[in-house]
């Protein structure tokens, strides 16, 4: 794949992270009320959970760009980390991160 592409494509896949993250956080309505309601507080706590495993996830996915910017200056971007085969781009266009074939993903 041409570098150029390949630093698109992780440029706009950091962005997309980037942006999901921002946009995470449980908004607190700001009403105020004598009691909390046990329904509110498990609503609240719920969604707090929620949030949490997706900054998790959306994370994770952020270190897969940084791998992958990384071996796109090494020159090992669009080889597999496992077997040093060629992923092809189709695959590097659908999951720019991509560390191995999709062979090897399936095995793994």
């Amino acid at each position: 794949m041409d570098p150029e592409r390949a630093r698109e494509l992780l440029s706009a896949e950091r962005a997309r992270i980037e942006q999901a993250l921002a946009g995470l956080g449980h908004q607190d309505t700001g009403e105020l009320g004598d009691k909390q309601e046990p329904a509110d507080v498990a609503s609240d706590l719920y969604q707090d959970e929620l949030d949490a495993g997706l900054a998790n996830d959306l994370r994770e996915r952020l270190a897969a760009v940084e791998r992958a910017e990384a071996r796109l200056e090494a020159g090992t971007y669009g080889l597999s980390v496992e077997s040093g085969d060629p992923i092809p781009d189709e695959r590097l266009e659908a999951i720019p991160t991509a560390e191995r074939t999709a062979a090897e993903e399936a095995r793994a």
